[in-house]
């Protein structure tokens, strides 16, 4: 039995995602995919990581403490309490799946982030134009990460600071909720930006799918 997963976005909003890119792709030879992922991993491990080594560190201080007070506990009931508390600990770890990210550092959800992007850029096959002129806007909601992916024929032309303008507009959007406007206005800045160094070409044909994937 399989299941579908809900979307963030609404049928409306994939709609006019989807004219954004058509609209921007009749003016260049270039591609624009868009992808959309709730998050980027689970970071179960890593989270658990960090409980393990929160919890080890309370439990000394708390032998520490138990000593200075003369509060003698036996060693094995000592050991219980410590396996107890992070079995409980990950249990609920394992329930709430959504606390995990608030338990990891910011470097690491980047890094994550990046890696599905760069994934994703290479399953969708932006990189597999004729001329090299895919982009990939990405946006991951849990770590509040945007990323634009140009192909080799673009970057020698356009500057990263180009795409971090994209990326700002499309974090501040998504930063009210407003998914699809970031999308929608981030597809028009990159059409003009592809329309001015990759012009449309007569026998230009379409690439990729024109649409958002919400993964």
């Amino acid at each position: 039995m399989s299941t579908v997963t809900p979307q963030t976005l609404s049928q409306d909003d994939h709609v006019r995602v989807t004219a954004a890119i058509k609209a921007a792709e009749k003016t260049t030879n270039g591609e624009i995919y868009c992808v959309l992922a709730r998050s980027s991993d689970s970071y179960f491990y890593p989270a658990a990581f960090t409980l393990s080594i929160a919890m080890l560190v309370v439990s000394i201080v708390a032998a520490y403490a138990l000593e200075y007070w003369w509060y003698g506990v036996q060693l094995h009931v000592f050991v219980a309490a410590q396996v107890l508390a992070l079995g409980s600990a990950l249990s609920l770890l394992w329930a709430l799946p959504g606390m995990a990210i608030w338990l990891v550092p910011a470097g690491l959800k980047y890094r994550r982030a990046h890696a599905n992007a760069a994934r994703q850029f290479l399953a969708r096959n932006v990189h597999r134009t004729r001329a090299r002129t895919g982009v990939l806007l990405f946006v991951s909601l849990a770590e509040r990460y945007a990323e634009v992916l140009a192909d080799a024929g673009i970057n020698e032309m356009v500057g990263q600071e180009t795409w971090d303008k994209v990326v700002t507009l499309l974090i501040t959007e998504a930063r009210h909720h407003r998914h699809a406007d970031g999308f929608v206005a981030a597809i028009e800045v990159v059409g003009n930006v592809l329309a001015l160094h990759f012009p449309v070409s007569e026998g230009d044909i379409n690439e990729l799918d024109d649409h958002l994937v919400e993964i």
